[in-house]
């Protein structure tokens, strides 16, 4: 899930300064290279991304009004930390979203949409994760996301998907089965997805993210 959810579907190549800064932050979550609660020095950042202040913050602007950033007046920028009761809610939101977005893949390959994409993208996650390369499997979810959306044809899905804040959970609970929990889900909802199953596509998206939440409740209990 959520890639990003996110943001992590957004597209890898960004398309301005702006862009480099929002995806590189983003993907950060993702890769561990940014944390929740984090200070982000625009100085840092312009140098980091090799771009000028003005979009460094333009871009946690952006990150702002999609919730992952928090600016203070005076005092720069953090990446936002999610309460329990927020990561719950968060869960909540995501688990109806992913179901919705199996479904609607599916129904599409069902009318003809192509497949490619989505086998190109779960042939990746499966490379990654025989080796171990969690850069690589981060890639690969969002190609596999991007895949679904495209399937899908929903612009609503699109501009939705990407305000969950499933970059921040994953970045503060991060249980040691979580790859494997990915794994296993994502190889079942895009079996159901391919095979043009609607109702199995959106009970594998929903059951991943129940997964998810369940494997990270210990750390929501501690």
């Amino acid at each position: 899930m959520p890639a990003t959810p996110t943001p992590e579907p957004a597209a890898d190549t960004p398309e301005s300064a702006a862009d480099t800064v929002f995806h590189g932050i983003v993907q950060g979550l993702a890769e561990q290279r940014f944390v929740p609660g984090q200070r982000l020095v625009e100085l840092d950042l312009a140098a980091q991304f090799g771009v000028s202040r003005a979009s460094v913050r333009e871009a946690l602007q952006r990150l702002a009004a999609q919730g992952l950033v928090e600016l203070f007046r005076n005092k720069g920028a953090a990446i936002r930390t999610l309460s329990v009761q927020e990561t719950l809610d968060v869960l909540d939101v995501a688990e109806r979203m992913t179901g919705l977005l199996a479904r609607s893949a599916a129904r599409a390959l069902a009318a003809g949409a192509p497949s490619a994409p989505i086998r190109d993208a779960l042939a990746r996650l499966h490379e990654a994760d025989r080796g171990q390369d969690q850069d690589a499997f981060a890639g690969a979810r969002r190609a596999l996301y991007r895949a679904l959306l495209a399937a899908s044809g929903s612009r609503e899905l699109r501009r939705l998907l990407p305000s969950i804040h499933m970059p921040i959970v994953y970045a503060q609970h991060r249980p040691a089965t979580l790859q494997q929990v990915r794994m296993r889900d994502y190889q079942a909802m895009c079996q159901a997805i391919l095979a043009g199953d609607e109702e199995a596509a959106d009970r594998a998206g929903m059951a991943h993210v129940r997964n998810v939440r369940a494997a990270i409740a210990p750390r929501l209990q501690g």
